[in-house]
């Protein structure tokens, strides 16, 4: 895939949105595609499951690909079949902006918001917000629930930090050397933390990649 973004283990396996094609594709532990699927998303750039469903970050007009008659050029949250990618539903981000940053927690949704830069908590059922946490990080990107935790990948300044998702306090900071992957998406599993680099928009290392950071 040309552009790995947003990233979701799961019990089939891994879930990632092609920033590009804005396929979903499901691989295994060594990377074989288990199957794939199109969707509406446009310029995918996070993903989750949860609730029966996949839930796509929509972040709006693309420059990763030619438009789409199907695309909207407006950033959402979609609500996708899970086997098959078929949109459910739409729903606007919290902020009405862009959005890259999306993740499943018992029932409620994690999205990133920018206006301003917070961690925001919705229901659902009718997008309500539920918690905001005010960051400061550069550019939010992927999500990833852990225990009292949420991390949050910050694409701008390489950094992964986890939040403490009632207050909003530190709990853990990661920082990336200067020449390696920018995280984009992000997902963990068995506290093992996984994460994608788009190569896209400003490509840093010259290759999109999906690896892992062993704690």
């Amino acid at each position: 895939m040309p552009m790995p973004n947003g990233l979701q283990w799961a019990d089939e396996g891994l879930f990632v949105i092609d920033q590009q094609t804005d396929e979903v594709y499901v691989l295994d532990e060594d990377g074989r595609v288990l199957r794939e699927m199109d969707t509406l998303t446009e310029n995918g750039s996070g993903i989750t499951v949860g609730g029966g469903y996949l839930w796509t970050a929509s972040n709006g007009a693309t420059r990763a690909r030619p438009q789409r008659e199907t695309d909207t050029r407006e950033p959402w949250v979609l609500k996708l079949d899970y086997h098959t990618g078929e949109l459910l539903a739409r729903y606007p981000t919290p902020d009405g902006g862009g959005i890259h940053g999306i993740e499943w927690d018992d029932g409620l949704l994690w999205v990133t918001s920018f206006s301003p830069k917070a961690l925001t908590l919705v229901d659902p059922a009718d997008f309500s917000v539920v918690r905001k946490l005010p960051m400061g990080l550069a550019v939010l990107h992927g999500l990833a629930r852990d225990g009292e935790g949420i991390w949050c990948a910050d694409r701008g300044d390489k950094l992964i930090v986890k939040y403490h998702k009632e207050t909003g306090e530190e709990m853990e900071r990661i920082t990336f050397p200067e020449v390696s992957p920018d995280p984009h998406g992000l997902s963990i599993r068995g506290g093992v933390l996984w994460y994608a680099d788009a190569n896209f928009p400003d490509p840093t290392r010259g290759v999109p990649e999906i690896g892992k950071i062993v704690r």
